[in-house]
């Protein structure tokens, strides 16, 4: 089958890796795609937010089935129009979508399906948001009603700050601040079957030890040996279940991939945030795991027989990913850096670390950087000892002037 991916990021890279080593994928097509990417699949230009422009370039190289894989397109209708073209298209509609569009769509669905979530306020005056700031004290947690790259939210106990987000997003959900470490749950359904993928953890503040400012991710780890081994039921019978159920009974059914931003919290699992796509970095290390071949599993959640696939086989090995960012991220970042040791990576310790890339483009015979988060140094080991002991080696390698890495991603867990 011919294959097209749409997006740019380490995301994309980690899905089109693991989809060039399904034998099924007869051709492997990426747009727009990245230097890391280039050398997998055969990159296009496009447009991603342009649906039109998606299915002209699917329909032009004959594409089987198309993969969505950021959640810009997503919400701006891009897999509705691809599935309208008569082509089948892995990700949810745009009106589904908007379970990561809107955070407000998102607490409704929630309430309507008995997710167990934090209490928040949705705001849209000065008033309200003080109102509803006072009322839940510090720390505060302000989250950008929309799309916001992963850095939408604020957590602080700076009540100016709190309120300067607040002020500066429009429309906000403000809510209670959830104790208790994090979880990412993926699940691919087709609307109806839910298939749980392994919970992983991403680490989401810039620097060690949790400190700095939000970001899209630097890094993460599966699996999680600490966790609870009934999460991933407890998590299947109360949250992702019933959200598909209940974006069914409302007439806009998901399918696609579900991801439950979780607390684990003193009083039980609660939903911190759903995202309509597979989440980065952490698809890096689930995808890292999974054994069974990818392609038919996003094939029947697109035809909707995801009922037919057999259950998923993983690997007992344990994946650590350490995101390589930019001078200055998660603020402008500075790019049209040149990126050396990529091929002491392939060379040294492959096959078990390699690198994903994520903000890169090529400039003549040198690969730079393009982006704020640039690689994803993904490694495999017996454990996760081993998996970071790899994941840091092949880090150590790489020259980027400028460039910032967490030190601590799976340190906690590899101890415990």
């Amino acid at each position: 089958m011919k294959v097209l991916v749409i997006g740019g990021g380490a995301r994309e890279h980690a899905l089109c890796r693991s989809l060039s080593l399904d034998p099924d994928v007869t051709a492997l097509h990426c747009a727009p795609g990245n230097a890391g990417i280039a050398e997998i699949a055969e990159l296009h230009p496009v447009d991603q937010l342009d649906g039109a422009a998606v299915v002209e370039l699917a329909t032009g190289i004959g594409a089987e089935f198309v993969v969505v894989g950021p959640e810009a397109p997503l919400v701006a209708g891009v897999a509705d129009a691809v599935r309208r073209a008569g082509i089948p298209c892995f990700g949810p509609s745009g009106e589904a979508a908007q379970l990561e569009g809107s955070k407000a769509f998102a607490k409704d669905v929630m309430a309507g399906a008995g997710v167990p979530t934090a209490r928040a306020y949705v705001c849209t005056t000065p008033e309200e948001i003080d109102e509803a700031l006072d009322a839940f004290g510090a720390p505060y947690v302000v989250k950008d009603d929309g799309l916001a790259a992963g850095k939408g939210v604020v957590v602080t106990d700076d009540l100016a700050a709190a309120r300067e987000h607040a002020l500066a997003c429009g429309r906000v959900v403000i809510e209670e601040f959830l104790d208790g470490p994090e979880v990412s749950l993926f699940a691919i359904t087709d609307g109806e079957t839910v298939v749980p993928l392994q919970p992983a953890q991403d680490f989401k503040r810039a620097l060690d030890g949790d400190e700095g400012p939000n970001t899209g991710g630097m890094g993460a780890y599966s699996p999680l040996p600490w966790a609870d081994p009934k999460l991933v039921d407890e998590v299947m019978a109360t949250v992702l279940q019933p959200t598909v159920d209940e974006l069914r009974r409302r007439g806009t059914p998901f399918s696609g991939l579900l991801y439950a931003g979780l607390a684990i919290t003193s009083r039980g699992v609660r939903v911190i945030e759903f995202n309509a796509r597979f989440g980065d970095p952490e698809t890096q290390v689930v995808l890292a795991r999974l054994k069974t071949p990818l392609l038919s599993v996003l094939l029947n959640a697109a035809k909707g027989t995801l009922d037919i696939e057999p259950p998923l086989k993983w690997r007992d090995d344990a994946a650590v990913t350490v995101v390589v960012a930019s001078h200055n991220y998660p603020g402008t970042p500075r790019t049209g850096d040149p990126i050396e040791g990529l091929d002491a990576v392939n060379a040294e310790d492959a096959p078990h670390a390699y690198v994903l890339h994520a903000g890169t483009k090529r400039d003549g015979d040198a690969v730079v950087s393009a982006g704020g988060r640039v690689l994803s140094v993904t490694a495999t080991g017996k454990d996760l000892v081993e998996a970071r002991e790899r994941a840091y080696r092949a880090v150590g390698r790489i020259r980027l002037d400028g460039s910032q890495h967490r030190t601590d991603i799976a340190r906690k867990a590899a101890e415990a």
